[in-house]
């Protein structure tokens, strides 16, 4: 958690986002708390992000990159001793 410039305690989201095929390498820049793992058919963009406009901006830069996203899904508050998904 990260607090806001009035002192408060701003939580982020845990999200996983499906995209078809591959993710160029430079989609991700900037978002140090996402992980990418590469499925069958798709590529699956998971990890934390601090608010909506953290998740608009990925997904700006996602359509600069031509990807195609396929769903965005906000999951649960992620426990960090939970292991990280894999493919």
């Amino acid at each position: 958690m990260d607090s806001d410039l009035l002192g408060g305690v701003v939580s982020s989201s845990y999200y996983e986002i499906r995209i078809a095929g591959f993710l160029p390498p430079e989609a991700l820049l900037d978002f140090d708390q996402l992980n990418a793992s590469v499925e069958p058919v798709e590529t699956v963009v998971h990890g934390s992000l601090q608010d909506q406009a953290a998740l608009q901006g990925l997904l700006a830069r996602l359509e600069t990159c031509g990807v195609q996203v396929l769903e965005v899904r906000r999951l649960r508050a992620r426990d960090p001793s939970d292991p990280e998904p894999t493919a």
